[in-house]
């Protein structure tokens, strides 16, 4: 799994309890999750269809960053599949886990699914070549 942005808990973020919101949680996940499959799947046409088990493992507080991992799980015809790991920058303790978040492409038109012709093969070689241009 590869961890690719981050965000700061603010105020803003957090429920009565001073924690931070689920729902913001979940809202930032989704978001995070359709830009990596935007970006796998070289489309901005998709559509968030299914996401699965979603288990809070422990909190964040104001001020707080953490860092969000997705990792690809499974490629389907119009579809892709991915795995979410929201997990505390600093100390690194799972947050939440969002499972089976499942996006297919759509045609802008119709809003039909459409295949994006990718396979976990092409997922794989896209990765690797990424993953020499970085500066690390």
């Amino acid at each position: 799994m590869r961890f690719f942005s981050r965000r700061l808990v603010m105020p803003n973020d957090l429920n009565p309890a001073n924690f931070l919101f689920g729902g913001r949680a979940l809202e930032w996940i989704d978001e995070e999750a359709a830009i990596y499959a935007m970006c796998q799947l070289d489309t901005k046409y998709l559509v968030t269809k299914h996401i699965g088990e979603i288990s809070f493992e422990s909190s964040a507080a104001a001020g707080d960053v953490v860092e969000f991992g997705l990792a690809t799980k499974k490629v389907g015809r119009t579809s892709l599949t991915v795995t979410c790991l929201v997990r505390n920058k600093a100390t690194k303790k799972t947050i939440c886990m969002a499972d089976d978040i499942v996006f297919v492409r759509v045609d802008p038109e119709t809003r039909l699914p459409t295949p994006h012709n990718k396979t976990e093969e092409d997922l794989r070689k896209q990765t690797e070549a990424e993953l020499e241009t970085l500066n690390l």
